[in-house]
């Protein structure tokens, strides 16, 4: 009975689909049709089906100055990061190292040797750090600005987008012509099912 049900359900809503199916069809021409699942640039999103990044890749396609700026972006993002790499593999690997001296003179069973040990480490990282405090307040602003900086893209972005969105919504009117129709054969079944003996 249940696997009855269940083929009658689908074979409607099979019908209904196919009968109207040109009810819900777009009446104009919009990027958010066009909008490729696969994105590149700056605006590559890690969640893959980032609707803005989508459109917005429509929108570059017909604009130089968009590609132009994304391009600027991406590459700025890019230099950051290979900029940085260089000091901060330095930096970790002297951070790395007072970290495990500690942890050896830790180990040590001499109580003389070990706060000896200890200050010794405590006063060449302290010197280091005073030495790099600028180079750090650099990478912290590089940071910042980095942030600042795609803050303002994508806000840039969902300004851009937002018409596109809205000119979509309007190409596709929601009727409920469609829904009240499956709602009423629905209901049919339903009430053949409970006439059952």
């Amino acid at each position: 009975m249940k696997k009855i049900l269940y083929i009658i359900s689908l074979v409607a809503l099979l019908i209904s689909c196919k009968e109207n199916n040109s009810e819900n069809a777009p009446i104009a021409d919009n990027l958010v049709d066009h909008a490729e699942s696969s994105v590149s640039g700056s605006f590559k999103s890690g969640r893959g089906g980032d609707m803005i990044d989508q459109i917005y890749s429509e929108l570059i396609k017909n604009d130089n100055n968009l590609k132009v700026l994304d391009d600027k972006i991406s590459d700025a993002n890019r230099e950051a990061i290979q900029v940085i790499f260089k000091y901060k593999e330095i930096l970790d690997k002297s951070e790395s190292y007072y970290h495990d001296a500690q942890y050896h003179t830790d180990a040590i069973s001499d109580s003389i040797l070990k706060n000896e040990l200890t200050k010794s480490i405590k006063a060449s990282s302290d010197q280091y750090s005073l030495k790099v405090k600028n180079i750090k307040d650099l990478i912290s602003q590089i940071d910042v600005n980095e942030k600042k900086m795609n803050d303002l893209y994508t806000a840039f972005k969902i300004r851009k987008t937002l018409p596109e969105i809205e000119k979509y919504q309007q190409a596709h009117p929601l009727k409920t012509d469609q829904l009240n129709m499956f709602i009423n054969k629905q209901n049919t079944l339903l009430n053949e099912l409970k006439n059952l003996k």
